[in-house]
């Protein structure tokens, strides 16, 4: 709505995964030299945790997106809910893989044909697990499993497992203390500091179309990371709602005030009637049928 008064060719604080718009922060660029240390020495269990909204899986699709294709296979596993079964099936299917018997053996069978086939070939497999605090320890279990294929020098997949917090916990589980004790490299990702805040919302807004298309104030940038504490899918939502007000307002500067409407909005404590008001002036600015 307002990326023509902004001058943007798109919006800049979406919440989707978008790599193109990732902005490496010292947190990030960290967490991204230990997914590619894990990978180039052939680590075998990764795990990357952080919160919710801390830009875990936009970094692991950019990893992923930067491997050069002729010297790595991948495949990324977005679905918490699956059997040993299932996890066995989406993974041969993201590889490309082709099978007859629906059996964990079987499966388990091409998989590993595929990882020797790779290796003969120079090629390295990463396997990435995400949302991995809501897999089962079933699943849990079958992954080390598939870890197993190996040969006696090296590892045929590295497994990156990535999570919230509470994947730390399930990962502490006496049944799962084999899987815990194999993984060599973690990392947990935290939040933003306000400079790094205040050079990502720069960063999206120039990648979107225009530099300091808008200006948030310093009461207004406080005011944003007082309410995200530094996570990137708070500030998209934050900044993307004082974009609005600032459009309602026909003005480039976001103000301390107008950030904190904006906060007032999202947490829900703004009166009904005000709310209402602020979309029905909104609406003036709509095209006409």
């Amino acid at each position: 709505m307002y990326c023509t008064f902004y001058g943007f060719r798109e919006s800049p604080f979406t919440i989707t995964p978008n790599p193109r718009f990732l902005f490496m922060s010292d947190q990030h660029r960290e967490a991204f030299a230990h997914l590619v240390y894990a990978v180039e020495s052939r680590a075998g269990f990764v795990e990357l945790t952080g919160e919710v909204g801390t830009g875990k899986t936009t970094l692991l699709r950019t990893f992923l997106n930067r491997l050069d294709s002729e010297g790595h296979r991948t495949a990324l596993i977005f679905n918490p809910c699956l059997s040993s079964l299932e996890l066995l099936t989406s993974i041969n299917r993201e590889f490309g893989l082709q099978w007859e018997t629906e059996s964990r053996m079987a499966l388990l069978q091409v998989l590993n044909g595929f990882l020797l086939e790779q290796k003969v070939a120079g090629r390295r497999v990463v396997l990435v697990m995400d949302e991995a605090q809501n897999l089962s320890s079933e699943v849990l279990e079958q992954i080390r499993l598939i870890s197993n294929l190996e040969t006696e020098t090296d590892k045929l997949i590295q497994i990156v497992l990535s999570g919230q917090p509470e994947l730390l916990s399930v990962l502490a589980r006496e049944e799962l203390r084999q899987l815990n004790q194999r993984i060599t490299v973690r990392y947990h990702l935290l939040p933003m500091d306000f400079e790094s805040m205040r050079r990502y919302i720069e960063h999206r807004m120039e990648l979107a179309g225009r530099f300091r298309a808008a200006e948030f104030s310093k009461a207004a940038l406080k005011r944003i990371y007082r309410y995200s504490g530094g996570v990137p899918r708070l500030i998209n939502i934050a900044c993307d709602r004082a974009l609005l007000i600032g459009f309602n307002e026909e003005t480039r500067m976001i103000t301390g005030e107008m950030a904190a409407q904006a906060v007032s909005e999202i947490v829900g404590r703004t009166p009904y009637g005000k709310g209402a008001g602020f979309f029905l002036r909104l609406f003036r600015h709509l095209p006409r049928w």
